[in-house]
């Protein structure tokens, strides 16, 4: 051991006590400041389900493997990460003794292996994701770019740490192959013997080697303790914790139903509620349930959300990314604040501290933070436009790898503006009215919920106090009984079911709103009246059935995904199915038989709630082929398709920033050349409509191009157009009578 040796194998171990301590207590503080949020019972268990969803997600990269070209090098970083600290504690060894090993796994050619596959996959792993991150650049994409307003300083430090890491790992490993040290198979050091073999036979090379890979692990160390914020390095623990604590135990998205509203860890009773000791939606950072500040802590920066988000790619201010990185800024610049007992009243007076100097010690930064409104235009954490650009289509959620919940967060502000600040976009005023006075958003009367049968051919059955033999109830929907384009997917819907002889029957004037337009704009209180209406009513007409038997038949997603996952916590409990799943199995078991193909091409646009909330994804496919139509698909289409922008109570408010969501989805569909554009939903049926109309009268767009529900097609390819009759021979003619 020479004085190289002694020198640097000093300032490694006293540099990594001070890192190591400094990482340790920074942990600690992690641990307090989430626990600043509200408590969340529901987030305990169970343990085997949450335990497999996190093996699986992390090991086998299940979500992370959404993008090809990300995913195995990302793999190959991680395991790097996890198991390269092998390496990284080895080198505390060799920086004194650079012929120090492991014992026995120094000798153990497998272990050699994985310790140079593990050296080569990080530093190929992180070149790949590094140019990924510069080919998409925001200086070359623009707006488009998903690393748009992600911190790059950080990025760019994160991955020169890994890449030396990696270039360590392999160096010393070369430099002790160069000196003799071990006798390892080149099979199990296929590039380090190599590369030793033109390196010089040196002690010294080996220290310094170990020493540049523990000094880069203990920068790293040193600068993530001081920056809290830094997810991007954060999440290679956080990650874990993020992942099993997943609002769904079964390991599913968290999506279809909102989460509750909550107050101190409980569901919210409205009845019993009391505004000045409840917490109705969140109104300060604070009231965020501590797996929100764990979300906050967890973001990676990497844009996936963003670059799925409708209302980014169209010009809007909202990106999901940015509404995490800015209620995490903002939860940890308040968090000492907070942690000295601060806390203020709805008027914004201080309640938690007092005397004459109350603020003593606490950094003067967090109190300025702590006057800050949460949403706010004149300095809110949250601009109000970027709380109501959003359209709770979920894309953000689908494809965020490290399972933060972005819509569940954007409804919980919209919750508090709405309930407590009375602050919400004024055309929600109208709609919020109709919802409570008419039971439906537009305002009308419900003897007209019928009006839709007026010229069938055949009578539609109304429920009269008993289902008697019908087999489903047919939910109509509010426009589906009352927007004249949606009126023809309910008459389609009920002409099909009257040919296929399944037996059912409609509420008429005793069927109102589910309450989803009101529940996503944040008025809960609303959602609760219209929701246990409902639910009594519904419970009142499968009265005596069992819960298999209770069917119920929507064409509307938006009614499908309430009815199915949000009822069920008020007392209804019923077998939900969409009308493009129930007509699949018609026509697969020839209750239907489609004649007349309908020789298109047509081009299926999936219903976010529909599809990415309930992944219903096939059915509504199948049945476009079984009309014999050639399906062509959207650039977006399945769990990345793009919302027609009336998600989310956007159908009811003006669009007034960037290109309208449902022209761009238009556009994308009128790049498929289709003669048809296909859905499975009323509401995306109106705004695709709306969509088509303006291409058509800017003339981009052909007049013969239609939007239709699969239903209308199927009932255009069930119902043979009937045969001219012919006319006999010899038979006189009208003027010959």
């Amino acid at each position: 051991m020479g004085a190289l040796q002694l020198t640097l194998g000093g300032i490694s171990v006293v540099l990594g006590l001070v890192a190591w301590g400094m990482f340790a207590a920074t942990i600690a503080r992690f641990v307090r400041v989430i626990r600043l949020g509200q408590p969340d019972s529901t987030r305990n268990g169970p343990f085997m389900p949450r335990m497999k969803t996190l093996i699986k997600e992390f090991a086998a990269h299940t979500r992370m493997n959404r993008k090809r070209s990300v995913g195995p090098a990302h793999w190959f970083v991680m395991w790097g990460f996890l198991l390269g600290s092998l390496a990284l504690f080895e080198a505390y060894g060799e920086v004194f003794v650079p012929t120090w090993g492991w014992p026995i796994l120094d000798d153990f050619p497998p272990f050699q292996l994985l310790m140079e596959l593990l050296g080569l996959g990080t530093i190929v792993g992180i070149l790949v994701l590094m140019a990924i991150r510069q080919r998409n650049h925001p200086r070359r994409a623009d707006r488009q770019s998903r690393f748009q307003g992600s911190n790059f300083k950080w990025a760019y430090f994160i991955e020169a740490v890994v890449l030396i890491e990696g270039i360590g790992i392999i160096g010393v490993r070369a430099a002790k192959a160069a000196l003799g040290a071990h006798e390892t198979p080149t099979w199990a050091a296929f590039v380090s013997n190599p590369l030793g073999e033109l390196l010089p036979a040196s002690p010294n090379l080996v220290t310094v080697f170990a020493f540049v890979k523990l000094m880069s692990a203990t920068v790293w160390l040193i600068v993530v303790a001081r920056a809290m914020t830094m997810g991007i390095a954060w999440h290679r623990f956080s990650a874990f914790f993020n992942i099993y604590f997943k609002r769904e135990a079964d390991g599913g998205v968290a999506l279809g139903a909102l989460k509750p509203m909550m107050s101190g860890g409980k569901v919210l009773d409205l009845e019993e509620a009391d505004p000045d000791e409840d917490t109705f939606g969140v109104g300060k950072i604070e009231d965020f349930s501590w797996k929100g500040w764990l979300d906050f802590s967890t973001c990676t920066e990497c844009g996936r959300c963003q670059e799925q988000c409708p209302a980014w790619n169209t010009g809007k201010p909202l990106s999901p990314k940015l509404v995490i990185t800015q209620l995490r800024d903002h939860a940890y610049a308040k968090a000492p604040y907070l942690l000295a007992g601060g806390k203020r009243d709805m008027a914004g007076d201080e309640i938690g501290l007092s005397g004459d100097n109350m603020y003593a010690g606490i950094d003067v930064l967090a109190i300025a933070e702590s006057q800050k409104a949460l949403v706010g235009d004149d300095g809110g954490v949250i601009d109000p436009d970027v709380l109501w650009s959003c359209t709770s289509c979920g894309a953000c959620v689908e494809q965020c790898p490290v399972d933060i919940e972005h819509v569940d967060h954007i409804v919980d502000m919209r919750r508090y503006q709405v309930m407590i600040e009375s602050s919400f976009p004024s055309e929600l005023n109208g709609m919020f009215k109709n919802l409570e006075n008419k039971g439906n958003p537009w305002g009308q009367n419900a003897k007209d919920r019928l009006a839709w049968t007026e010229d069938l051919d055949f009578e539609v059955p109304v429920f009269d106090g008993d289902m008697g033999d019908a087999e489903y109830l047919f939910w109509v929907g509010c426009a589906g009984a009352f927007e004249d384009r949606a009126k023809k997917t309910t008459r389609a819907v009920a002409e099909l079911l009257h040919m296929a002889g399944v037996k059912y029957k409609v509420l008429g004037s005793e069927e109102s709103c589910t309450g989803d337009p009101a529940r996503r704009a944040g008025n809960e209180f609303l959602f609760q009246m219209l929701a246990q209406q409902n639910v009594e009513i519904l419970n009142s007409v499968f009265e005596g059935r069992e819960r298999k038997t209770r069917k119920v038949v929507v064409t509307c997603a938006h009614c499908f995904n309430t009815l199915a996952n949000e009822y069920p916590e008020l007392g209804g409990q019923f077998d939900v199915v969409h009308h493009t799943q129930l007509l699949n199995r018609l026509v697969r078991e020839k209750q239907l038989v489609p004649v007349a193909p309908v020789a298109e091409d047509v081009t299926y646009h999936d219903p976010c709630y529909l599809g990415r909330h309930n992944k219903v994804y096939e059915a509504p496919r199948e049945l476009v082929g079984a009309t014999g139509a050639q399906l062509r698909e959207m650039p977006r289409h399945g769990d990345k398709s793009m919302c027609c922008g009336a998600g989310g109570a956007r159908m009811w408010m003006e669009e007034k920033i960037g290109k309208r969501i449902n022209v761009e989805r238009v556009d994308e569909a009128l790049g498929t050349a289709p003669s048809k554009i296909a859905t499975g939903c009323p509401f995306c049926k109106v705004m695709l409509n709306d969509g088509l109309t303006a291409r058509q009268s800017d003339g981009t767009a052909s007049e013969k191009v239609e939007i239709v529900d699969v239903a209308q097609m199927l009932l255009e390819s069930v119902k043979r157009k009937p045969e001219p009759k012919p006319i006999a021979l010899g038979a006189p003619s009208l003027a010959e009578e």
